[in-house]
């Protein structure tokens, strides 16, 4: 038998990560993250201890891969959807909305996730994290950023805000006021994106005063004064 090539070997090595990080996914959300063990991620994965070590630092590293590669998966998923569009409001309201998405639907997940990176230790820079990273830069140039590197930061800021407002055990707030926040912020209409359910019935104007011209605007572009 002939040895397997470079890019065959490559190409399987992607696979065993790729399982690594669902399998830490779909436990951590079954179990917990202090509940589950990198030999019960090993298992699950169908893969050997050693690749864990092999890819990260530890078990706090393979979880924000994990997390991250969930985020990206999730916003390319939205920002690609049919109809497929280049309208950069509306694929800033479908990045919002898969981001705030993730937190709702994945809230142990994110609980952990909002944890570890608070550690000293902070953002770990991985592939995963440098993918979503990139979809949220090329959506704030599609938008009409002036500074799509700083307003990326703006934004990756604000929605992390979101998510442990949303997330905060005993007084969370309620998704829909945090997404009014940020569509009136970025001057997004409320029927953009995928909003969530019960969106019909709340009033995304309370609390905000009557938009004008000088609200925030892609750069190069003028609000539209009536909404």
């Amino acid at each position: 038998m002939s040895p397997r090539s470079a890019s065959v070997n490559e190409a399987m090595r992607r696979r065993s990560r790729e399982r690594l990080l669902q399998a830490t996914v779909d436990l951590v959300e079954e179990r917990g993250y202090e509940a589950t063990t990198l030999a019960d991620i090993t298992q699950r994965a169908g893969s050997a201890r050693g690749l864990v070590s092999y890819y990260f630092s530890g078990k706090r590293a393979l979880l924000q891969s994990a997390v991250h590669r969930l985020m990206a998966g999730e916003l390319a998923a939205a920002l690609e959807r049919e109809p497929r569009t280049e309208d950069g409001r509306e694929l800033l309201a479908r990045a919002i909305d898969a981001m705030l998405g993730v937190s709702t639907g994945h809230t142990t997940l994110m609980r952990t996730h909002m944890a570890s990176i608070l550690q000293e230790e902070g953002f770990i820079q991985c592939p995963e994290q440098q993918r979503l990273a990139q979809l949220l830069r090329d959506t704030m140039v599609c938008w009409g950023a002036a500074d799509p590197e700083e307003e990326y930061r703006l934004l990756r800021a604000l929605l992390m805000g979101a998510s442990v407002a949303m997330l905060l055990p005993g007084a969370p707030m309620p998704i829909h006021r945090l997404r009014a926040e940020l569509f009136h912020r970025y001057g997004l209409d409320w029927d953009a994106g995928a909003p969530p359910p019960g969106s019909d019935s709340h009033d995304p104007s309370v609390g905000f005063p009557p938009r004008t011209l000088a609200d925030r605007a892609p750069a190069g572009a003028v609000s539209d004064p009536q909404k």
